[in-house]
C-alpha cells in the first residue's frame, strides 16, 4: 500500500510540474484552428471522459462535438474521426500525410518502432517491407495456396471441440480460437504449431504471444505523459521488452535450427513458408534485409493475427 501511495504521489508531483511548464511554453496549439471537443480539465486533459470503454465513449462523444473533433489526453492533442466520409478522406485523398502516426512507449522496446512496417515512417524500408508482406503473405496466389492449411487447422479445432463433447469436457471457446488462429499463423510463418488444445508443453510460446497482447494493450501514463518515459511507472516498457526478448529467442531458436538444415543435403526437409521466402531474400541481398528486420517483421505478424480476438 506504502508502494503504490508513493508512486501514486510521485505521478501527481511529475503531472504539476508537467502542467506548470506548459503553461509557461508558448502553445504552438493556440495558433492552429481545432475541431470542437470537451473542455479539458487541467493535467489530466479529457482522460476520464474515455471511461472503461473508450470506443463507445468517442461514439457518444461525436454525438454532441461531431465526426471530427479533438480531445486533450494528459498533455497530448488527438484528433478524432468517428464517420466514413471523414475516414476516406483521411486514409484515401490524405493518406500520405496522416500515414506516420504517435508511436505508443511499449512499442518502442527492442527499437521495435524502427523496424516494425506497422509503425516505421513512410520511405524505402516501409515500402520495401510492405511490398515483402504484399508477395509473400497477402497475395491471391498465397492465400489460395494455403487454403488446405486453414482448412486443417479448422478440423484441428472441430476433432477437440467434438472430443469435449464425448468426454463431457468444457470448452473454453476464447482459448479455443485463440489456439487455432495462433497456430494457423505460426503454421503459415514456420510450419510449426505454437499450441496445442489442452497442453501445457506449449504453454510458454501460447503466454508470451498472449503477454505481449497485453501488455501493449494496457493504457500507459507514458503515452500521456511523455515527461514521465525515464520513470516507467507502470512498468509497461520492462514487461514489454522482457516478452519481447522472450519472443525474439524462439524466433532465434526457430531461424538457427532452418539455417542448419539449409546448410546441409536435406533440403526436401525445408517448407514452404513465411520464413523460407524471407531468408531466400536476405541470401539473395543481405543489404536489403537483416535478421532484425525479420524477427520485427515475424513479430508484427504473429501480433497482427490474434490482436482482434477476446479471451
Amino acid at each position: 500500500m506504502e508502494h503504490l501511495l508513493t508512486i501514486l504521489l510521485l505521478f501527481l508531483s511529475f503531472a504539476a510540474g508537467l502542467y506548470v511548464f506548459r503553461l509557461l511554453k508558448p502553445n504552438p496549439w493556440k495558433s492552429i484552428k481545432l475541431p470542437p471537443g470537451p473542455t479539458p480539465f487541467p493535467i489530466i486533459g479529457s482522460i476520464l471522459e474515455l471511461g472503461n470503454k473508450p470506443h463507445q465513449s468517442l461514439a457518444k462523444l461525436s454525438k454532441i462535438y461531431g465526426p471530427l473533433m479533438h480531445l486533450k489526453l494528459g498533455s497530448l492533442t488527438t484528433i478524432v474521426v468517428s464517420s466514413p466520409e471523414i475516414a476516406k478522406i483521411v486514409l484515401q485523398r490524405y493518406d500520405q500525410v496522416f500515414s506516420s502516426r504517435t508511436y505508443p512507449n511499449a512499442i518502442q522496446a527492442l527499437d521495435h518502432h524502427k523496424f516494425s512496417v506497422a509503425w516505421m515512417p513512410v520511405g524505402h524500408q516501409w515500402r520495401k517491407l510492405r511490398k515483402i508482406c504484399k508477395e509473400k503473405m497477402f497475395s491471391m496466389q498465397k492465400l489460395d495456396a494455403s487454403q488446405g492449411l486453414r482448412r486443417e487447422k479448422l478440423e484441428n479445432l472441430w476433432d477437440y471441440v467434438n472430443e469435449c463433447c464425448v468426454s463431457g469436457q468444457a470448452v473454453d471457446i476464447g482459448k479455443a480460437a485463440f489456439t487455432t488462429s495462433l497456430n494457423l499463423m505460426s503454421a503459415t510463418l514456420f510450419s510449426v504449431d505454437f499450441a496445442a488444445f489442452g497442453s501445457v508443453s506449449s504453454q510458454e510460446h501460447r503466454d508470451t504471444v498472449c503477454g505481449i497482447m497485453a501488455v501493449v494493450g494496457k493504457p500507459n501514463f507514458v503515452d500521456y505523459f511523455p515527461l514521465l518515459k525515464m520513470a516507467d511507472l507502470q512498468g509497461i516498457f520492462r514487461e514489454t521488452t522482457f516478452y519481447f526478448k522472450k519472443c525474439f529467442e524462439i524466433f532465434d531458436e526457430i531461424i538457427s535450427q532452418r539455417l542448419k538444415i539449409r546448410g546441409t543435403s536435406e533440403v526436401s526437409m525445408l517448407k514452404n513458408d513465411m520464413l523460407e521466402a524471407l531468408l531466400d531474400l536476405k541470401q539473395k541481398n543481405e543489404s536489403e534485409l537483416s535478421f532484425d528486420d525479420i524477427k520485427h517483421l515475424l513479430l508484427v505478424s504473429i501480433h497482427t493475427s490474434d490482436i482482434s480476438l477476446t479471451f
